[in-house]
């Protein structure tokens, strides 16, 4: 028999429903996307975080996370 392990969290991410890892941190979030967190912004529950905030954020169930890639250029 398998242990039982964490449940996971859903939550939405740009717009769709998605289902994590429980106790995952934003950082850790972008780190399994394989998302390069260098000119990016996140928005949780619409509030945009500063980057010194990402370690320290756990993902809690139904978190709205926006991420924006910035990109110069015109």
């Amino acid at each position: 028999m398998k242990p039982a392990g964490p449940s996971p969290t859903t939550v939405w991410l740009n717009g769709e429903k998605r289902e994590l890892h429980a106790d995952v941190t934003l950082a850790g979030l972008l780190e399994e996307l394989k998302i390069p967190s260098h000119a990016l912004l996140v928005e949780l529950n619409g509030t945009a975080l500063r980057r010194d905030e990402w370690d320290a954020r756990k993902i809690l169930p139904d978190d709205r996370i926006e991420m924006v890639r910035i990109v110069a250029g015109g």
